[in-house]
């Protein structure tokens, strides 16, 4: 660094000038304007220098010029040689000239004159160096005047001014005499009187003479030098940028500049803030390879940085948009940034230091600006550390505070840094994770906040509305989350810059129900701003929304009117909270009264259609039960739903009909009373559904109630006593003679479909009956008293055992009868629309039957019969953007279609439905026997039309902790028969887990059924409700296996007295097989537990892992479980809670093996959940670094795969009967291959144990079942699941094995023999494997088998030449051993050969399809293996030839090709179906080595 106001020379040592240009002499200095510059002091006297002036006069000086410095000779080069030999020959005439020489510079003013350049003579204004710095080329006296000059250094300490010029400064001057000096003649001696008068100097002139010490010291004395610079900056810190300068210029040897960077590491504490960025630019371009580590990790400890003295009170204390950010910090910034930019080992080691971090204790703020520097500086990290940013998110270890230091009250400070900010932001908004998204969603808020000026907060909603764009599901979620919350917290700033944000009204049509409340909310919150402001803009955009809803609420198209509702009711909740007060304008109407009109609007809009209605109804209960409306408004919604009674209820007399009439030659009777003959009224359903006017107002009923039940609870702290009468009323439904004997038969199409939507109704009526009451015992009596509690539970659970008897009555209808249900809760998809202004629609929404024809268990004939039928009956339903225009359309588009064309299709497509359902109903009931009902078994009928079913809400699940009856002496396990209710709950959480579990394939209808209701519950509040549950999942799971063990139908009566105290009808066709609920609760409860287990947010939870794992603990952990890990878990830790499922699990394994084939498995599943389960809380473990005794736990992993693979091959050994497979093997093939595959991925050696299966047990299979291989699970009717499943795991073996090769070969320098063997022993057994699997096909003529091994050989000899370049390096110490591996693999290739004729001359397309990409694969093995041995020097020889055409048995048969039997080489057959690119010639050529 220079300190030096005037420019000082360069440091590259000076060399005399041989010309120089004509300088004036100096000029005595005269006095300046500075009061505090002494006055120069008077003339000394005279003083006997006579010795001096001969001597330097005999070498040519003229020391006395009266016109200014002293004189120089013409050649001043020569003075120092000629002053050396004078004074070596003559030691008195050195001291002599010493002496006067002291005396001369006695005087100040003869000082100068020394020290200042001098002329080349008296004659010339030639300017040269000066006296003194010849002098001190002369090594006799050099020494002497060093120490003469630093004497005199201290007598000028007062005179030293910051403002003096070099010339004037006579400190300075002395100083710079000894910079550059081309010899030292003792080194020594003069660092130590140099460091002596520094340690004294004033601060000035210590910084200059700091400064100016590697110019001054010889290399061979950095030790000294640093070492008092040590000790000088332990006692006076303000010199630490001229000491660092220093370092930077000295050549330093390794140890000397460790030790200069431990000193400046310890100084970072201690330095004042300024100096800080000189200290950190000076550490970091001073980093190596070997201090690397240190110099970041005492950085990061120990500098304070940005944002520990800024706290949130920085923000508030200053003006908005300023802040009070220190220069210094933007410097120490600016000191990162250029040093991190230039230097790649420094951004290296600052990742691999943050990714070891694992503790949220151990992040700094300054990891935060390190990371966002080395992000703003380039391109090249910028992923790196992105990752590093989401997973330190996720991990927990960056939160939110630490960028608050970073953003909150130092706008100016991180101004540069907004787009790397914003950048950042962005990425996190799209990641997957939702902590990640979360917390980018902080960071634009906060972005938000600080910037507020325009370009920054446009940038930010730019950004945005970009992911709005991107149709990302999740990210387009949190998006508009986003920007609700800032329309929620800065609704008048957003008003301005609406037009960045108005352009999402564009696309409403591809957005969720979910982003449609959020899109609206933003506009919500705008408008309600908009309407208190008086701004004329402002206006505008609340006039534009109330335009745009009331377009959509009119519009015809269902898809646009479901956006007018959502968009209306979320307008009301805004205008109409009652916690909101504004003053509109005079001119605008208030707040409520437009909520009240745009509620009136909408309510008229989808009065006669019921599925608006419904969503109507629905998302008005769901915005009730947030946010509390004004009275007024909840007025006119009370008043709406008080009709509920006048059109759903009629009157009784003493629990009686008054009336009996028929509906449509139906008769009626009132079902399931609980209340008995108090009953003052019932449900409506047979009227109403056998009323062509009046029966689509029971498709409104269920949200109809769902919303009167929410306005009654509001008004009535909670209470639902207002309407408890509905709870037990009857229903009035058709007679139950219909549903036995041969009635059912004699009733028309029209009044079977009745009665199936009579049963829909009612089984919906209860499901939200459920929903609605559950509210009041869910807490246990919190909004009841005891009695009244009591009294609820006992008739939800009759009501629940209705919703069983219903559901499974309309489940055996539906078998009988196709009927196409209503749907009662909207449920649009995102693309396409639904026209309802056309008849056909509208009539068959009116007349609850909504364009969905779905075809029941219909027998595959009849299906082929009907198939144009339902082609033309289905096309009728397609959108028009989905089908080509027909003539008709374009007619009608143009306005010349007729209206008679219309009804006439309608007629014909119910016609076709009505002799399709009577069709089924005789190919169904063809004889009079009575037809059993089974309760328990699942809806399959149903199934299909699940989705159209009113869901049941979270609080209907704690039904399962309720029981009538807790009597341990019964005569069994489930005295008052639960278990078929609870069964009906666990399918229902079953169903909802499938929505919730992201990964897999779900079911199609599944994931299309989740109604809007349901889709606002997340995955936490889920969790929360489920979670105390989870007991009585176990209890229920051990009724059902004690139920199972005893094997017989006892207690069949428990059912009836249930069903008889619930007021079920008495249809006795309607059965209950113990075992057969026993058995679909054991699996429901597995399915439930596993998913349960993997679900993720349960493992980022420890608490509810543990609960969850607790709640399925044996009751004793056998001793065995914990033999062999060491130290044994203590109880409550996760690892015992593992060990504690598996082993409960293992023993229900153990005894379902006894009875069920189908329950062992499902048991082995859930082994198989635990395990992995185990395996992923492990990586997120290791991930966040929170677990502590991690050896304990990491045993406990393989014993349970051990134990795993042990019961996978239990299962596979066991000898199974005909009682215990259930038919048989039949549809069994799934799951044997799992728990093959399971056997086989938790062997200890997976290759030993697939080569044992194919080379020795696989064969013994022969065409007739016979299990003296060992496997009763290997037969010929799983032969094909067993060959697929070895032919996988062998397939994904060879990838591993060539994985390991290809990256043993990039770092196989010096590797030993016995390493490359290894693998190489490994893939021959591989190879093995697949010869055997292949050579299998000549006992076994299944096409599919051969199918399998033409397309699987063809893929592994795919994976095979990935190794080719480690097998060529390896060739010439391992010849043999690679030449005998490919002559094995030769053996399979020959056989695909075989196969590949066979099947073309058979035309198999199954195996056809195969043939063209697996002979290619072979060809390529045929060249690489002849580069092989021509690349490498050995003595195997190499031909290539045709194959002759044999069969699989190895005998020659006659050529395909050709009609001359005389010519021995086969070809293929170009007529069969194969590539026409295929190579003819060479894929038959075969290759031998000898």
């Amino acid at each position: 660094m220079v300190f030096l106001h005037q420019q000082l020379p360069s440091r590259k040592r000076e060399r005399t000038p041989t010309t120089s240009s004509f300088v004036p002499p100096p000029k005595i200095p005269k006095p300046t304007a500075l009061t505090n510059i002494p006055p120069p002091p008077p003339p000394p006297p005279p003083v006997a220098i006579d010795k001096m002036l001969s001597i330097l006069a005999e070498a040519g000086v003229t020391l006395l010029n009266p016109t200014g410095p002293p004189c120089l000779p013409s050649h001043p080069h020569n003075l120092p040689h000629h002053l050396h030999r004078l004074f070596s020959s003559s030691p008195s005439l050195r001291s002599d000239f010493l002496s006067d020489f002291s005396s001369y510079i006695h005087s100040p003013l003869n000082l100068r004159r020394v020290l200042a350049s001098s002329n080349r003579d008296a004659h010339s204004g030639t300017r040269s160096d000066s006296l003194v710095k010849h002098l001190l080329l002369v090594p006799s006296i050099q020494l002497d005047l060093q120490n003469m000059l630093l004497d005199k250094l201290p007598e000028f300490f007062d005179a030293i001014h910051p403002h003096l010029s070099l010339e004037d400064d006579v400190a300075r001057l002395i100083i710079n005499h000894f910079r550059w000096l081309d010899f030292v003649v003792d080194p020594n001696a003069f660092t130590t009187k140099l460091m002596q008068v520094l340690s004294i100097s004033p601060l000035h002139l210590k910084k200059e003479i700091v400064g100016s010490l590697p110019e001054i010291i010889p290399d061979h004395n950095y030790k000294a030098v640093v070492d008092s610079l040590q000790q000088m900056l332990q006692e006076d810190s303000t010199i630490i940028v001229p000491v660092l300068d220093s370092f930077s210029n000295l050549n330093l040897d390794d140890q000397l500049q460790e030790q200069v960077i431990t000193i400046a590491l310890s100084c970072i504490r201690t330095i004042d803030a300024e100096h800080m960025p000189y200290l950190l630019r000076f550490l970091l371009l001073s980093a190596s390879q070997t201090n690397v580590r240190r110099i970041i990790s005492q950085i990061r400890e120990q500098l304070k940085f940005v944002g520990v003295s800024h706290s949130h009170a920085t923000k508030h204390n200053s003006a908005k948009g300023k802040s009070l950010v220190d220069n210094t910090e933007a410097s120490i910034l600016d000191a990162l940034r250029s040093s991190l930019r230039f230097k790649n080992i420094l951004c290296q080691e600052i990742l691999k230091e943050l990714d070891c971090l694992d503790k949220p204790q151990d992040h700094k703020v300054i990891d935060l600006w390190l990371l966002l520097i080395m992000y703003m500086n380039g391109e090249s990290l910028q992923k790196r550390i992105q990752k590093i940013f989401k997973k330190k998110i996720i991990d927990g270890c960056i939160q939110r505070i630490m960028f608050d230091h970073c953003i909150r009250g130092n706008k100016i400070l991180v101004q540069d840094y907004f787009p790397s900010f914003l950048s950042l932001t962005e990425y996190l908004l799209a990641c997957k994770e939702q902590k990640a998204r979360e917390f980018g969603i902080y960071l634009y808020s906060s972005l938000f906040e600080e910037y507020a000026d325009n370009y920054s907060r446009q940038e930010v909603l730019g950004a945005l509305v970009t992911h709005v764009g991107t149709g990302v599901s999740f990210e387009v979620s949190s998006a508009l989350e986003t920007l609700a919350l800032l329309a929620s917290k800065y609704a008048l700033e957003l008003i301005p810059l609406s037009s960045h944000v108005n352009g999402i009204l564009d696309y409403l049509e591809g957005f969720s129900v979910e982003n449609l409340h959020k899109v609206y909310e933003v506009f919500s919150h705008l408008a309600l701003s908009a309407r208190s402001s008086s701004d004329c803009f402002g206006s505008s955009i609340a006039n534009e929304l109330l335009m745009i809803i009331r377009k959509q609420v009119s519009h015809p198209d269902l898809k646009y009117k479901k956006m007018g509702l959502i968009g209306t009711l979320k307008i009301v909740s805004c205008l109409g909270d009652a916690s909101i007060v504004t003053c509109p304008s005079p001119s605008q109407k208030s707040n409520c009264e437009e909520a009240l009109e745009l509620l009136k609007t909408s309510m008229d809009s989808c009065k006669q259609l019921c599925l608006p209605l419904i969503l109507f109804y629905d998302e008005m209960t769901a915005m009730l039960e947030y946010r509390t409306l004004q009275p007024s408004i909840m007025e006119w919604i009370g008043k709406h739903v008080g009709e509920f009674e006048s059109i759903f209820l009629s009157d009784l007399e003493s629990g009686q009909l008054p009336i009996k009439d028929s509906y449509c030659g139906l008769e009626g009777e009132l079902w399931m009373n609980l209340d008995g003959d108090i009953s003052p009224i019932c449900l409506n359903i047979l009227p109403l559904a056998s009323s062509s006017l009046q029966s689509s107002c029971l498709q409104t009923l269920p949200a109809n109630f769902l919303l009167l039940s929410a306005i009654e609870r509001l008004t009535n702290q909670g209470s639902l006593g207002g309407i408890d009468a509905l709870l037990g009323c009857p229903l009035h439904l058709p007679s139950s003679k219909y549903f036995f004997g041969t009635t059912w038969q004699s009733l028309t199409g029209k009044q079977k479909q009745i009665v199936c939507l009579s049963l829909f109704y009612a089984a919906n009526w209860i499901r939200e009956l459920l929903n609605a009451f559950c509210t009041q015992v869910a807490g246990r009596f919190e909004c009841a008293g005891r009695a009244t509690g009591e009294d609820i539970i006992d008739k939800i659970l009759k009501r629940l055992r209705n919703l069983v008897f219903l559901e499974s009555l309309l489940n055996h209808l539906t078998m009988r009868y196709t009927a196409s249900l209503p749907e009662l809760h909207f449920h649009v998809e995102q693309c396409g629309s639904s026209p309802l202004n056309q008849p056909k629609h509208r009539s068959h929404v009116e007349k609850n039957d909504e364009h969905e024809k779905t075809q029941g268990s219909i027998s595959s004939t009849h299906k082929r019969k009907q198939k144009r039928v339902s082609n033309e009956s289905n096309s009728s339903h397609t959108d028009g953007k989905l089908r080509q225009p027909t003539i008709l359309d374009v007619l009608r588009k143009a306005g010349a279609g007729t209206s008679p064309e219309v009804p006439a299709e309608d007629s014909f497509g119910s016609s076709s439905m009505a002799r399709t359902s009577e069709l089924v109903d005789q190919n169904s009931c063809d004889s009079n026997e009575p037809v059993l009902v089974e309760v328990s078994a699942l809806s399959k009928a149903l199934q299909t039309q699940r989705f159209k079913f009113r869901p049941l809400r979270l609080q209907c699940f704690s039904i399962l902790t309720y029981s009538k009856m807790q009597n341990h002496d019964s005569c069994c396990p489930d005295p008052a028969a639960e278990l078929p209710l609870h069964l009906y709950l666990l399918r229902d959480i079953h169903f909802k887990l499938d929505y919730f579990t992201p990964p897999g394939k779900l079911f199609s209808s599944r994931c299309m059924s989740a109604p809007t209701g349901f889709t606002r519950e997340t995955v936490g509040e889920f969790l929360s409700k489920i979670r105390p549950l989870l007991p009585s999942f176990k209890r229920h799971f051990d009724s059902a296996v004690c139920i199972l063990k005893k094997g017989d139908e006892t207690c069949q009566d428990h059912w009836q007295c249930q069903c008889t105290s619930a007021r079920n009808p008495d249809i006795p066709n309607i059965v209950l097989s113990n075992t057969s609920v026993s058995t679909s609760v054991f699996k429901e409860v597995l399915h439930c537990f596993s998913k349960l287990l993997n679900l993720p947010d349960v493992q980022m939870d420890r608490s509810i892992l543990s609960d969850l794992l607790g709640a399925f603990q044996p009751v004793k952990v056998p001793d065995g479980a914990f033999s062999e890990i060491q130290p044994i878990p203590s109880p409550g830790t996760i690892e015992y809670l593992y060990l504690g499922v598996y082993s409960f699990v293992e023993g229900v394994l153990n005894i379902a093996c006894s009875f069920s084939f189908m329950l062992a498995s499902e048991s082995l599943l859930a082994l198989e959940s635990a395990v992995t389960s185990l395996q992923k809380f492990l990586d997120k473990s290791e991930g966040k670094g929170k677990y502590i005794d991690r050896g304990c736990i990491h045993g406990v992993l393989p014993i349970l795969g051990n134990r795993l693979e042990t019961s996978a091959q239990k299962l596979l050994r066991h000898g199974w009967n005909n009682e215990t497979l259930e038919n048989g093997w039949k549809n069994k093939g799934d799951i044997v291959r799992k728990i093959l595959l399971i056997y086989l991925e938790n062997s200890k050696s997976t290759l030993d144990l697939l080569d044992e299966l194919a080379c020795s047990i696989l064969p013994q299979v022969s065409t007739v079942a016979d299990d003296h291989h060992g496997f009763p699970t290997l037969c010929p009717a799983t032969f094909a699941v067993w060959y697929r499943v070895l032919h996988e795991v062998n397939l994904t073996i060879l990838n591993k094995l060539v994985k390991e090769v290809v990256h043993f070969e990039k770092r196989r320098a010096g590797a030993p023999s016995e390493a490359i063997k290894i693998p190489l022993i490994k893939i021959r057994k591989s190879v093995n494997v697949l010869v055997s699997l292949v050579n299998t096909c000549r006992t076994h003529s299944k096409v599919v088998v051969h199918a399998m091994a033409v397309n699987y050989g063809g893929k592994f000899v795919d994976s095979f030449l990935k190794a080719f370049d480690f097998l060529q390096a390896s060739f010439q110490t391992h010849t043999e051993l690679i030449i005998n591996l490919v002559k094995e693999l030769q053996k399979a290739t020959r056989t695909i050969q075989t196969l590949c004729s066979e099947a073309k001359s058979s035309k198999q397309t199954i195996i056809t399809s195969k043939i063209p990409a697996t002979k290619r694969s072979m060809e390529r093995f045929l060249f690489h293996v002849k580069v092989l041995l021509h690349t490498t020097s050995s003595e195997c020889t190499f031909w290539m030839g045709n194959l002759k055409h044999k069969d699989l048995m190895g005998q020659v048969v006659s050529s395909q090709a050709y009609a001359d039997d005389s010519k021995e080489d086969g070809e293929e057959d170009t007529t069969g179906p194969v590539d026409e690119d295929e190579p003819a010639n060479i894929a038959t050529e075969d290759i031998n080595m000898e």
